[in-house]
């Protein structure tokens, strides 16, 4: 994401005036999550087995505990502290691992548990991402089972057709998502805060819930079922890692901006508007939030709601396909179609095959378990044990990027965990009754992640061995003397050392080179975005030969055309229609009497996810009509 508040003052006056759209722009990505949770989160606090007794203290008390949850783990936690750590505009635990780990050994017991926790928490969020979906359209479609009871056999194919309409709009991209979504979580909100208020007005004696006295009461009162409570309390906090991994489309001081000013009291106000209700009429339990509005205004409630689910759904999706663009660029995903949708904003980019990989879950999900009561279940698990682990590398962040000292670090930290921990060990008991699906979810694709990666690793120190030195090759040409033909070519490979065994297999068959030839690199850095100044670094080897490094950022796409022509045409003379680019199209054979690092059952999944990822030269945006790929074959 470009640096939206730059230090230039003309510059920034400008940004200044356009703010008002920043703001408008991530209450549509940024808050939808959060903001759709009065819809089912304190109803669900008093239903099913652990619900405690619907009386005025017990109320109260639940009300203290979400009051007091948004402040300190929303507001405190993650708008004061965690969107603090950006790497360089990019959030979301992916990026903050990226950030803790630099400059730790390589391969130290301490930089793989950092990369462990936060490849983890990536993985957890994937399942995040296909259950909210799946329970805030769920919830909003079932009040229409409040209108009329004849819409009960129809409500969960409307959610999916909702679903449909959710996910195919996503390649629009979320410039467009959030013009068009901004204006209409604002009148969400406005709603929100309006219903509150009505009730509270009949009710003001809910107020007494700012008071923390009344939680304290209520776990006293309750013991161990005021635990298992803190389980559904924790939905009202769920959007708070969402928020975190969709800074880079937004940036952070409009985040702030619109939690700060609007969302955080329409969400306050509707809770208590909702106790106020639950106070004077415990009937109204099951439909408790709709039950907030008049009759008259019941179907454009039902309606706003079904929108605003849609939108909720947006925050965890953007942040989804941000987390996919850093695990790609980092090396734990294999290379895939990222589109990036606006042209201003880096930080905005749609993944089709993620996109959908997620409507298939919460589509699955809905099927499933019919209701959002269920889906409440499975839902707090994945969240509250990302939340924990953020809380975790939080601290090494505190440490290595603010220079806090440690007794304040371990102080912070420690007042985090005993709030991530209660709410980590009350949702932990919903395992058996929904909770192992995010679990499940989650470990499919940390094996995946760290399958891909330790696969690449493997393939490109076979491939180093046994290449020879750039050297002795260039000793073999001046002997030789082959024909030289007029152009450049490219050699695409993984190593800045050796040779390519495309430029070897080129030359054994065909016996002549170009007059110009590059052996190109491409790394990832474990930052956003590389600076232009800093983008290539070249080399020349001698007899025509060069190599280049081109170093692109974890939320960057890499351009190699757009690299080469950055390269001073007195030493290259780069022209797309003078230039051939080789690549290699690497044929993986599984040897199950093969020892390594891997089991062979990973092995086969490495090479079945090799073959089938999209192609190098749509990835570094090579022109096709200009690319010739040699086959080589790998002994895995």
């Amino acid at each position: 994401m470009k640096r939206i508040f730059p230090e230039n003052n003309a510059t920034l006056t400008e940004e200044n005036r356009r703010l008002p759209g920043f703001v408008l722009a991530a209450l549509g990505i940024v808050f939808g999550d959060i903001g759709t949770s009065p819809l089912y989160a304190f109803r669900e606090c008093f239903l099913g087995i652990h619900g405690p007794q619907i009386n005025t203290a017990n109320i109260l008390g639940v009300l203290s505990i979400i009051i007091w949850a948004l402040l300190l783990v929303i507001s405190l936690k993650y708008l004061v502290f965690v969107l603090r750590a950006d790497n360089r505009g990019e959030g979301g635990i992916l990026a903050l691992m990226a950030l803790v780990v630099r400059g730790e050994k390589a391969n130290s017991r301490r930089q793989s548990v950092m990369i462990l926790l936060g490849l983890f928490g990536a993985a957890l969020l994937y399942g995040d991402s296909m259950i909210t979906p799946a329970i805030s359209v769920l919830s909003a479609v079932e009040g229409l089972r409040k209108a009329s009871p004849a819409f009960d056999p129809y409500l969960v194919p409307i959610a999916i057709f909702v679903l449909l309409g959710l996910f195919y709009y996503q390649h629009q991209g979320t410039a467009r998502i959030g013009k068009l979504f901004g204006p209409v979580v604002l009148v969400w909100f406005a709603v929100l805060a309006i219903t509150g208020i009505r009730s509270i007005w009949y009710e003001p004696g809910v107020l007494r819930a700012f008071n923390p006295l009344h939680a304290i009461h209520f776990f006293v009162s309750n013991g161990w079922h005021g635990f298992a409570v803190m389980g559904t309390v924790f939905l009202v906090v769920t959007g708070g890692e969402a928020l975190y991994a969709d800074m880079g489309h937004v940036g952070r001081r409009p985040i702030r901006i619109g939690w700060f000013l609007l969302v955080l009291p329409a969400l306050l106000l509707n809770y208590l508007g909702q106790g106020a209700l639950l106070i004077r009429s415990s009937d109204s339990l099951p439909d408790l939030f709709f039950a907030l509005v008049p009759s008259w205004a019941l179907y454009p409630m039902i309606l706003l709601a079904m929108v605003a689910t849609i939108i909720a759904s947006q925050a965890v999706l953007s942040g989804a396909f941000s987390l996919t663009q850093q695990a790609v660029q980092l090396g734990y995903l294999p290379r895939m179609t990222i589109v990036h949708t606006s042209d201003e904003e880096y930080g905005q980019v749609y993944v089709p095959m993620t996109n959908w990989a997620l409507f298939v879950g919460a589509v699955g999900l809905v099927l499933t378990f019919q209701a959002s009561g269920g889906l409440a279940h499975a839902y707090g698990v994945a969240v509250t044990t990302t939340m924990l682990i953020t809380t975790v590398l939080m601290y090494f962040a505190a440490i290595k990027l603010w220079q806090w000292s440690i007794p304040a670090t371990v102080i912070m930290t420690c007042g985090f965990l005993v709030i991530d921990l209660s709410f980590f060990g009350s949702n932990i008991v919903k395992v058996f009754s929904g909770g192992w699906i995010p679990l499940l979810i989650a470990g499919i694709v940390y094996v995946f992640l760290v399958t891909w990666k330790t696969g690449r690793s493997i393939l490109l120190k076979q491939v180093g061995q046994h290449s020879i030195s750039v050297e002795a090759f260039i000793d073999e040409v001046k002997q030789s003397k082959p024909t030289r033909i007029p152009g450049l070519a490219v050699f695409m490979t993984g190593h800045a050392s050796g040779v390519p065994e495309t430029l070897l297999h080129n030359y054994k068959h065909n016996k002549v080179l170009h007059e110009q030839l590059i052996l190109v690199t491409v790394q990832t850095v474990e930052q956003p975005r590389v600076p232009k100044s800093e983008r290539t670094e070249l080399a020349h080897l001698g007899c025509g030969f060069y190599r280049a490094t081109f170093r692109f950022g974890f939320s960057e796409q890499p351009d190699v055309p757009a690299a080469l022509r950055g390269i001073d045409s007195n030493i290259i003379d780069f022209k797309v229609a003078n230039t051939t680019f080789f690549l290699g199209r690497e044929t993986l054979l599984v040897d199950q009497r093969q020892k390594g690092n891997m089991w062979h059952w990973q092995r086969r999944l490495f090479a079945f996810a090799s073959r089938t990822s999209p192609d190098a030269t749509r990835f570094f945006k090579i022109p096709p009509n200009r690319t010739i790929e040699i086959g080589v074959q790998i002994q895995l």
